[in-house]
């Protein structure tokens, strides 16, 4: 403690920045780390594990390019590409944003039934957060009123007419959104060369904090891609703090991105890393297949608050910072125990310089992310939440699975905020059956078209009030 405070007044002294992050020799180079330069000087750590068999693909592919030869993707072979086809599903909603700051979601297309994903001991579990059917909208609209205004009795002679009640002005819509596509949804095995998964890791944190889903995923045959953003774990750590925004780091992202991606990509995000994952759906929806949320928050705006502990100096902050490791590890585990202190050793989290923890919570401002933003995304989305986090309310992951269209919500009771690290086995389960799960649409009534379908996601109709502009 007296040589954390001794070294921040020697910060303060001498203007600089103290405990920078640079780039470590890994020591097991050949456990899959590479150092990617995603720009000049600007280098990420990566773990990359991929088995043999798997040919690489070129970034012209993600981009949607042909290969120089000319021929295009072809490597996969026959059970990829009956792997890939997959059920297709109708995405089809109308997202309406009125002047008073309500937003209104129908959803008009098809529907996943709820029953999707399996609990530990084998039996299907329905989600409640998502429970869908399916109903004529045609029905709904012509439907009669469930609160009926009596009809006017005309008054007695002699008496003077009540005063007729004030008409209600119509609203405005001051934007509205079509989604109108298929998507297909297919099962996603180890086994299957054209699937890659992406982790990405939150404020603080380092790919190491994924070494149990690495290493599973790994052995079953998947292909794993993890990052260390810009300052964090080994990556390199630019003194400025622009390198650090959310569209800085978005664009390191896309870069590591576009030169891993195959076909089918699966994009697992924690915390801060969930904004980041959802930028990406967002971008290549061709490309991500599925998407996993943990412990990510609600579906709102970023932007970093005025008021917050990390607004103070990089020298204060080196001075405290023995407490605020002690309180990350209070309010990011369900338990303080020796366990739990050796796996934030071991995961390397919370282990940045003060500057970088300080310029990255300030940078995280993306006013893109609203509700809207997150409304367009089609692809299936598993929302897990630790119960026990300080640092996510339960709300704000249920309103982030009201507002997504495929969402699937998985609550660990004895996890927190550092989730997949206290309970491995569960995430490591739960993260495995949704990359496996295919929708079963044979519950769709056929003797309807799609024009004349709905789908009701808690009452047909979310009429949601855009909260405040949260910080993650």
């Amino acid at each position: 403690m007296l040589t954390s405070i001794t070294e921040g007044i020697l910060c303060c002294l001498t203007g600089k920045a103290a405990s920078l992050v640079l780039p470590l020799e890994s020591s097991e180079p050949s456990d899959g780390f590479e150092f990617v330069e995603v720009k000049p000087g600007r280098v990420l750590r990566v773990r990359h594990i991929v088995p043999e068999r798997q040919p690489l693909v070129t970034e012209d592919q993600v981009s949607g390019h042909e290969r120089p030869d000319g021929d295009c993707d072809d490597d996969s072979s026959p059970e990829d590409n009956e792997s890939s086809t997959g059920s297709s599903v109708h995405c089809k909603r109308k997202i309406t944003v009125y002047r008073n700051g309500q937003l209104v979601i129908e959803n008009l297309g098809d529907v996943l039934h709820s029953e999707i994903l399996q609990c530990q001991d084998g039996d299907l579990e329905p989600c409640s957060t998502v429970e869908v059917e399916l109903a004529d909208y045609k029905e709904l609209a012509s439907s009669p009123d469930p609160n009926p205004v009596p009809p006017l009795v005309p008054p007695p002679p002699g008496e003077q007419k009540p005063a007729p009640p004030p008409r209600r002005r119509r609203r405005k819509p001051k934007r509205t959104v079509f989604i109108d596509s298929r998507r297909v949804i297919s099962s996603c095995k180890g086994t299957h060369s054209d699937v890659a998964l992406f982790f990405v890791h939150g404020v603080g944190g380092s790919l190491d904090i994924w070494g149990s889903q690495l290493d599973f995923f790994s052995r079953l045959g998947y292909e794993v891609i993890a990052p260390d953003l810009a300052g964090h774990g080994a990556s390199t750590a630019p003194q400025i703090a622009a390198a650090y925004t959310f569209y800085a780091l978005a664009e390191d992202l896309r870069a590591i991105f576009k030169r891993y991606a195959r076909k089918r990509n699966i994009l697992i995000g924690h915390s801060y890393g969930v904004s980041f994952c959802t930028f990406l759906a967002h971008e290549y929806p061709d490309l991500v297949h599925k998407v996993v949320m943990i412990n990510g928050g609600g579906p709102t705006a970023l932007e970093p608050s005025l008021c917050s502990i990390f607004q103070l100096p990089s020298c204060v902050l080196h001075c405290l910072s023995p407490c605020l490791a002690w309180s990350f590890l209070k309010a990011g585990f369900a338990r303080q125990g020796a366990k739990e202190k050796q796996l934030l050793k071991q995961g390397n989290a919370f282990n940045v310089s003060p500057f970088v923890l300080r310029a990255m919570m300030s940078g995280q401002y993306w006013p893109e992310g609203d509700e809207v933003y997150h409304a367009e995304l089609t692809v299936p989305i598993l929302l897990v939440h630790g119960m026990c986090d300080k640092f996510v309310p339960m709300d704000e992951d249920q309103r982030m699975a009201e507002i997504l269209l495929f969402a699937f919500l998985k609550v660990i009771e004895e996890g927190s905020h550092m989730v997949m690290m206290e309970c491995p086995d569960i995430v490591n389960t739960l993260l495995h059956e949704f990359f496996l799960w295919e929708p079963d649409m044979s519950r769709k009534d056929s003797c309807k078209t799609d024009t004349e379908m709905t789908v009701a996601v808690s009452d047909t109709l979310h009429t949601l009030k855009i909260n405040n502009h949260m910080d993650k």
